[in-house]
C-alpha cells in the first residue's frame, strides 16, 4: 500500500498525526515547555522526542528553529488576545483599563512566552498600520476609537494607542525584570483609563 504523505506515523506509540495535527501538537508542546524555561533553551529535537516523532518529521513543518519560535510567538499573541477579550467582556466603559490589566497579568503569568512574542513582533508600526481583526492591537484600537471618537485623526489615535501600550508594556517589563513587585493593587492603580491622559496638545 502506498503511504499517505499527509500523515506522520509514530513508531510504537499507537498514535498518528495527520497533516496539520502534528504542527498543532508541536506548538502545544512548545508552549508547555515555555511555561518553565526560556525560549533560548527550546530545541526541535527535544520537542520531536516529547511528541513522539522523529526530528525529520518535525522538519517538514518547521524547517528550522526560527520557524518554530515564530509559530510559538503567533500562538502566544493569539492567547494574549483571548485573555484580553475575556477581560474586556462586560467591562463597559472600563474596557480600556481591563485590556491593559489583562496585558500585564498575561506577561506575569507567561514571562518567556511574552518576551518571545515581542522578539518576533512586526517592527516600524505607524499610524496607518493595518492590524488583524481580533488581535490584541485591534482591540486596543477599537477601545481608543470609543474613547476619543471615530473622527479623530489616525495620528491622534495612534499616539493614544502607543501611549497606552508603552505604559502597560513598560510596567510588564519592569515586573518581569524584578524592578517592581508584581502587585495586583499596584497594577490596578497604574493601569486605568485616566492614567495615560488624552491631552495630546503640544
Amino acid at each position: 500500500m502506498v503511504s499517505n504523505d499527509n500523515s506522520v506515523n509514530i513508531k510504537d506509540s499507537g498514535r498518528s498525526y495527520h497533516h496539520g495535527d502534528l504542527r498543532s501538537a508541536v506548538v502545544e508542546e512548545g508552549l508547555r515547555l515555555l511555561g518553565d524555561r526560556e525560549a533560548e533553551s527550546l530545541s526541535l529535537r527535544e520537542i520531536a522526542r516529547n511528541v513522539g516523532v522523529s526530528a525529520t518529521a518535525l522538519y517538514r513543518h518547521f524547517p528550522d528553529r526560527a520557524s518554530l519560535l515564530a509559530a510559538l510567538a503567533d500562538a502566544g499573541y493569539a492567547k494574549l488576545a483571548e485573555e484580553q477579550h475575556r477581560a474586556a467582556q462586560g467591562a463597559g466603559h472600563q474596557a480600556f483599563a481591563a485590556l491593559g490589566r489583562a496585558y500585564v497579568r498575561f506577561a506575569i503569568a507567561n514571562p518567556a512566552l511574552f518576551r518571545l512574542i515581542f522578539v518576533n513582533s512586526p517592527t516600524n508600526m505607524h499610524s496607518h498600520s493595518i492590524v488583524p481583526d481580533g488581535s490584541a492591537a485591534s482591540m486596543l484600537e477599537e477601545s481608543v476609537k470609543q474613547m476619543i471618537g471615530e473622527g479623530a485623526a489616525p495620528e491622534i489615535r495612534f499616539a493614544v494607542m502607543l501611549r497606552a501600550w508603552a505604559l502597560v508594556h513598560g510596567l510588564s517589563m519592569l515586573i518581569l525584570d524584578k524592578q517592581v513587585m508584581a502587585d495586583n493593587a499596584l497594577i490596578d492603580q497604574v493601569v486605568s483609563s485616566s492614567s495615560i491622559g488624552l491631552d495630546l496638545s503640544p
